[in-house]
């Protein structure tokens, strides 16, 4: 990887933005390669913890590349739209640690985290149409992170506002003073992930991602039927027995 430094540890890979030279921004080799971490996750890797190098998440788009892209820039700004699709999808839980620049392409990033920390003084902005852009493929997952009214106030006057203001409006669950609190709040969330089990957690995120679109009758239908199979899995049957037993099922780190 020339974009990405990639730590795995205990069940979790740790995927560092690396960039910092010019904030972390988002080239299309950045794109492709994470695009290939995420084609390549396996059962055993149960989180993912996305975060910055130099101080920074990610700074948008990087110019340059759409600068030589010429005629493919369609292509090119899909590529990370695709990207989005995909990191939303996966079954393991998703944890951005936010910092510093988290604009255009780094704000659509945080979009699809299941779990959000930032620090209070990073800044956040969707900056595209004050470049006389669009905030093409970011769009539709801001507006499903913190809804329409929001996320047209936002984009249309590409304000930039901070950690504090993006936890009040939905887009971080967490906003820490210090990197010493952000470490502690992601040891925190990490732990309480790793008390889940990582079947049921796939299942579950699927379940609620599905119930923004999908309709409830037949929703309903398909979560009956995966919780009827979560009890009788090999999961399940291990975590009722732990509760019995009083003791903590084996997918506990």
């Amino acid at each position: 990887m020339n974009t990405l430094l990639l730590e795995p540890h205990n069940g979790v890979l740790h995927i560092t933005l690396n960039r910092h030279g010019c904030r972390n921004a988002m080239s299309l080799e950045m794109v492709n390669e994470l695009r290939a971490v995420v084609a390549q996750l396996d059962s055993q890797t149960r989180a993912l913890v996305i975060s910055g190098a130099g101080g920074h998440f990610c700074a948008g788009a990087d110019v340059k590349d759409l600068v030589t892209a010429g005629g493919h820039l369609a292509a090119l700004n899909r590529a990370f739209g695709s990207l989005l699709q995909e990191m939303e999808a996966v079954s393991q839980v998703v944890i951005v640690v936010l910092q510093g620049a988290v604009l255009g392409g780094g704000f659509g990033l945080a979009c699809v985290s299941d779990i959000a920390i930032a620090d209070h003084k990073a800044q956040f902005g969707l900056p595209e149409t004050s470049l006389g852009l669009l905030p093409a493929q970011i769009a539709p997952f801001v507006v499903k992170r913190i809804g329409l009214t929001q996320a047209r106030r936002l984009a249309l006057t590409a304000a930039r506002f901070d950690g504090v203001e993006a936890e009040r409006l939905g887009l971080v669950h967490f906003t820490e003073s210090d990197p010493q609190a952000l470490a502690q709040r992601l040891d925190e969330v990490l732990g309480q992930v790793l008390q889940c089990a990582p079947g049921a957690n796939a299942r579950t995120k699927a379940l609620l991602l599905a119930s923004v679109d999908q309709p409830l009758g037949p929703l309903l239908d398909q979560a009956a039927q995966w919780f009827a199979e979560a009890v009788s899995s090999e999961e399940g049957i291990e975590g009722t027995q732990a509760f019995v037993q009083k003791r903590k099922p084996g997918w506990c780190k």
